[in-house]
């Protein structure tokens, strides 16, 4: 229950496209949010809700410097997302192998011709 949590809120946040360009100017190194705000076509409040929800997912973390609010990226906040993202993908790549895997079984059945194939 409560990695389905940690999923849900670092999902919720990465399908904002403006928290996901927030985390990509972050890539660069920590930064102000006033920096971070400048570019947005939004009000600094706007932003800073978007910085919230970035928090609340553990994908950001704020240091207040003075009077200044700065951010740095916490990929350790995506760790959860990336598991779960691993296990559905060993999941169905197992499943597409065991495909294809019977349909060229049964490929080679056909190529044998009528009454070549299995026996009884």
């Amino acid at each position: 229950m409560v990695e389905d949590q940690v999923l849900d809120r670092a999902y919720a946040a990465l399908a904002d496209p403006t928290r996901r360009r927030l985390l990509e100017a972050l890539r660069g190194g920590d930064a102000r949010i006033t920096d971070l705000a400048a570019p947005l076509p939004m009000t600094f409040a706007g932003v800073s809700r978007h910085v919230g929800v970035l928090e609340a997912a553990g994908l950001v973390r704020r240091e207040v410097r003075g009077r200044e609010h700065w951010l740095s990226l916490q990929p350790q906040g995506l760790a959860a997302a990336q598991q779960w993202i691993s296990d559905q993908t060993d999941f169905w790549s197992a499943r597409a192998d065991a495909l294809a895997a019977r349909l060229r079984r049964n490929n080679g059945r056909r190529s044998q011709g009528p009454g070549q194939g299995r026996s009884r």
